[in-house]
């Protein structure tokens, strides 16, 4: 029977000119950011040059579903089974200060273990784990590596602009759209900056609330995909903090999962959405937010946490001492377009350049346990 959705080839992604150049460019931007951050973040180390400030390390399993339908149990959801798991939650800004001047992106990097098969990452291809890189929207807000160079520079630099109030925010605004000046009235990334103002408008809830997303394609098997974190709705209905003021305190999002988790046990789907259309469900186009009509969102695993207390200082440390990358993965889970493309070499060049300035031993980790041992995480035990 032919399949109603566009099977995976390589010719699905397009060559961005000067792609090479560019990423080499974001690199040395980034490596000196990062470099800069020891003494410029004020907390005497190095951070990652987006989602530096890390709310917690949870651990989790997660269970891959039996009987799913064959066009989506591929890769890894081919085999039914339990993984244990380690979650990173933290905030999408370059800067590690007080929540109410991060904005309200946040992520959810997940790292699954006991996955088996090689790695694209050529440095580390039996770590035997797979990790997802998320945020909270389904769309991200830039599409090329070329306009990526000016919204990095732009990112790296908000404050700087809102600090000027009004006139720096319409500043901040031209440049997005103009690429600092560098683009042609009719090339100008308006696309591009109404998602920003949409991911910059995400609801102000407890990390837990929000529904996750790759934003970029990945293959899924002989087929293409987008992946998502969503909420398991009685867990969902079962928080008690559940919207965030940021004026309440310094720290707000975090206390918040701090305290749902030593409660209650907690729990997302992991869901799937296959491509059926290129032209409405694009690879290389990531402010397009794929239409569930067309394709809805399947479950094809679940991540639970136990109850447990992750409120102490070591599982800050533990958790920034881990790497997160979409390139993790098996061959059947490419990273698929031009910035997910980006990401294999820049993250890479990351995690090498903040383990190295932080003094931290820089080695995949084997088995959850090494990383957050779950008999030290949940109380009682």
């Amino acid at each position: 029977m032919t399949s109603r959705f566009i099977p995976y080839t390589p010719d699905v992604e397009v060559a961005e000119p000067d792609f090479e150049v560019n990423v080499q460019t974001v690199i040395e931007r980034m490596e000196r950011y990062i470099t800069d951050s020891v003494s410029g973040e004020s907390i005497g180390q190095a951070v990652r040059d987006a989602h530096a400030k890390g709310y917690g390390l949870v651990r989790g399993e997660v269970e891959i579903l039996d009987g799913l339908p064959e066009e989506y149990a591929q890769g890894i959801y081919a085999t039914p089974g339990r993984h244990d798991a380690l979650v990173r939650f933290s905030n999408g800004s370059p800067h590690a200060g007080a929540d109410a001047r991060l904005g309200r992106a946040t992520g959810l990097g997940l790292k699954m273990f006991g996955i088996e098969g090689p790695t694209l990452l050529e440095d580390e291809p039996d770590s035997g784990t797979f990790d997802y890189n998320t945020i909270n929207a389904p769309v991200f807000f830039c599409n090329t590596v070329k306009h990526y160079l000016f919204v990095q520079d732009l990112f790296l630099r908000a404050g700087e602009y809102f600090a000027e109030g009004k006139r720096g925010r319409h500043r901040f605004f031209r440049d997005y759209v103009t690429g600092k000046g560098s683009l042609e009235p009719d090339e100008w990334a308006w696309e591009e900056f109404l998602t920003f103002l949409i991911v910059s408008q995400r609801p102000l809830v407890n990390v837990l609330l929000s529904t996750y997303t790759t934003m970029g394609a990945v293959r899924h098997g002989d087929y293409i995909a987008k992946v998502r974190i969503a909420p398991d709705p009685e867990c969902a209905a079962a928080v008690v903090e559940r919207q965030m003021d940021l004026t309440s305190a310094a720290e707000v999002f975090r206390p918040a999962l701090v305290a749902e988790l030593r409660e209650r046990p907690y729990a997302f789907d992991i869901q799937v959405q296959l491509c059926a259309d290129l032209e409405r469900m694009p690879v290389e186009d990531l402010t397009v937010e794929w239409p569930e009509q067309l394709s809805p969102y399947v479950t094809v695993a679940r991540l639970r946490f136990p109850r447990q207390d992750i409120s102490g200082q070591d599982n800050l440390q533990r958790m920034d001492a881990l790497s997160f990358t979409p390139w993790r993965v098996p061959e059947a889970h490419r990273p698929l377009g031009s910035i997910m493309r980006a990401r294999k070499e820049v993250y890479r060049r990351s995690s090498l350049l903040r383990h190295r300035l932080n003094h931290q031993d820089r080695r995949e980790p084997r088995t959850a346990d090494e990383v957050l041992p779950l008999r030290a995480t949940v109380p009682g035990r």
